[in-house]
């Protein structure tokens, strides 16, 4: 049975993973440790998850796990939990987003390969079969030439601002349309606004970052052959294919996702954040590879 330690207990998926791995037992895997970035966040989230033991350190996890599950709210607290981690060989799943900068971004990667040491990350969405079943239907409208997308993001959260939920809504895109993003600029409107994503071979994509509006998950496409007006669903169990992706990991030491891949939305949401301090200027997205 594989034994992970969960990094990060304000954050609901915390507890959400921890019910799935230890309460459910759907996974031969579970939660034996819980470190939080307050005592009343670890608390509730073990007694939710039947998490065992609550750490005051998250460092002393060392040598009691097989893999590491990092969520913090905030992205900037990853790259620091994951870099310990893997100088010493424990395999990570760093929820979304992955880091607050795809400076440091890159350098986890870069360190992930040179020891040699499985890491993963991404948005569950693009895991869910209604995505699947989206991405069925825009194979029958052709070459896609704009795409809408709403979601809740609030442009000013405390969380980092656009990184926090934007994720949802950028990695979907990416997933669809790939890695080279050209440019990435938002136009805010209260704490939520529009941004406008642009490929040099490829759709040009708005999103609606609906901070004031319905947080249900919508798209609308737009292709030489047809049209697609899509409302996400979700899974039964919504963080079932997540976890499966990330303890199979841990058990194989196989990395499901490209470092390149999940280095491509945090380019396009720092990009996105510049744009937001020029006042809604165009942003270069930049390049991802290592």
């Amino acid at each position: 049975m594989l034994r992970m330690g969960i990094v990060g207990a304000e954050n609901s998926h915390c507890a959400a993973i921890a019910k799935l791995l230890n309460v459910e037992k759907a996974l031969p895997c579970r939660v034996v440790s819980v470190w939080g970035e307050a005592p009343r966040f670890a608390k509730k989230a073990a007694e939710a998850g039947q998490i065992p033991k609550i750490v005051k350190n998250w460092r002393s996890m060392l040598g009691e796990v097989d893999g590491v599950m990092i969520t913090h709210r905030h992205a900037k607290y990853h790259a620091e939990v994951a870099r310990f981690f893997v100088k010493h060989d424990v395999p990570c799943f760093i929820d979304k987003p992955f880091t607050f900068t795809l400076k440091e971004g890159k350098s986890l990667c870069r360190l992930a390969r040179k020891r040699g040491v499985p890491i993963v990350s991404f948005s569950v969405k693009v895991l869910h079969e209604t995505f699947k079943d989206l991405q069925k239907a825009l194979a029958d409208v052709g070459t896609v030439a704009f795409l809408n997308s709403t979601g809740p993001a609030d442009l000013k959260s405390k969380y980092g601002g656009v990184f926090f939920y934007g994720i949802h809504q950028i990695d979907p895109v990416i997933e669809l349309f790939g890695n080279q993003m050209d440019t990435a600029q938002i136009l805010p409107h209260g704490s939520g606004g529009i941004a406008v994503l642009t490929y040099k071979n490829g759709p040009v994509v708005t999103i609606n970052c609906a901070n004031n509006g319905s947080r249900v998950f919508h798209c609308t496409a737009v292709g030489d052959q047809g049209l697609v007006d899509w409302t996400f669903g979700r899974d039964a169990s919504p963080y079932l294919a997540g976890a499966r992706l990330f303890t199979e990991m841990f058990q194989t030491g196989k990395e499901p996702i490209a470092h390149e891949r999940m280095l491509a939305p945090i380019a396009v949401l720092e990009s996105l954040a510049k744009s937001l301090e020029l006042g809604g200027q165009p942003v270069k997205v930049g390049k991802v590879a290592l």
